[in-house]
């Protein structure tokens, strides 16, 4: 086995949020170690972040895309880690359009735990969502809770949570996997909830907000994600899950109205529109089994709002050229 002292990096969809984020913390926080990262540039891969990655001399830029076997097997030989956080992620998007999620979820995972398998890459992470549980009525389920996804997005994900899991049982490859709750923190898209709530009240345009809100989230910043994936690297079972959660649940009308006090502003600027099909109610997971590693989550959604909000507010050359995506 490979010394894990200056490891090798392979990190999928590393030009989209939770990915440049890991890319940036390992680079920051580990000793020689050298980061590929993978990413096809396509909807929510942002060449601006990439831009930034590339200040650092042992970030590597692979531009290319995880279904096409041949390009994913000329990169992956000589990586000690693969965290694959690659996919299509937006709900509304999987509903319009859900052969793209199809492809890149399942397909796409294949592709590159095929690659990884055959080149004998020592650790591999499978980054998945606490969506593929489906909505949790109350508690908080563990990681032998029964799979019930509600839309293309989490029902993709599922399936691509199968396929690595099959590696691990069939193969004895060493395949980790967790699964979060929502993110936020910077670099976020902006179609998502929180950086959609920021960016347009910067913008003096009212929030749109689905249903009656009482959809209820637990909302983790992306560096403590992050810090726990990094861990699973370092401690993680292969052939096991581990669910990653803050325990910060929160509804989503509540989160808007602190976004909006942050503002100043009142419950005016709150436009109700009508709820997406399929949407699920409650999310929630027992992070226990990810604590037991000695993770612990740093802040909640409260504590961290206002960084995340001055963060959006000095970067609009970063997020507006990215609005007319969404």
């Amino acid at each position: 086995m490979r010394s894990m002292v200056g490891r090798r990096y392979l990190v999928t969809g590393g030009a989209g949020f939770i990915g440049s984020n890991f890319i940036r913390r390992v680079l920051e926080t580990e000793d020689g170690v050298e980061v590929t990262n993978l990413d096809a540039l396509a909807y929510s891969g942002v060449q601006a972040t990439v831009d930034e990655l590339n200040e650092y001399p042992n970030h590597h830029f692979a531009l290319g895309d995880i279904r096409d076997p041949e390009f994913v097997g000329s990169v992956v030989p000589g990586h000690d880690v693969i965290v694959h956080f690659a996919a299509e992620s937006h709900v509304d998007r999987s509903i319009q359009s859900p052969a793209d999620f199809l492809e890149t979820n399942v397909v796409g995972t294949g592709v590159v735990l095929d690659a990884a398998f055959k080149n004998d890459v020592q650790t591999f992470v499978h980054v998945s969502t606490d969506e593929v549980y489906g909505s949790i009525d109350s508690g908080f389920p563990d990681e032998s809770a029964s799979l019930n996804p509600s839309s293309p997005y989490s029902a993709s994900k599922a399936g691509s949570d199968l396929l690595a899991l099959s590696y691990a049982a069939t193969y004895g490859y060493r395949v980790i996997l967790s699964r979060c709750t929502n993110n936020f923190g910077p670099y976020q898209f902006p179609e998502k909830a929180i950086p959609r709530f920021v960016t347009n009240l910067i913008e003096k345009v009212r929030i749109p907000l689905y249903g009656d809100g009482t959809n209820e989230r637990d909302w983790i910043h992306v560096d403590d994600h992050n810090a726990a994936v990094q861990l699973l690297v370092e401690k993680g079972v292969p052939g096991e899950i581990y669910n990653i959660g803050a325990g910060a649940q929160i509804r989503n009308v509540d989160l808007a109205m602190q976004i909006l006090d942050a503002f100043s502003l009142d419950e005016s600027w709150i436009e109700f529109v009508p709820d997406r099909p399929g949407h699920d109610h409650r999310y929630a997971v027992d992070s226990s089994k990810m604590r037991s590693l000695g993770w612990t989550p740093q802040a909640t959604v409260t504590e961290r709002l206002h960084e995340v909000i001055d963060w959006y507010r000095s970067r609009p050359d970063w997020w507006r050229p990215l609005r007319s995506r969404t």
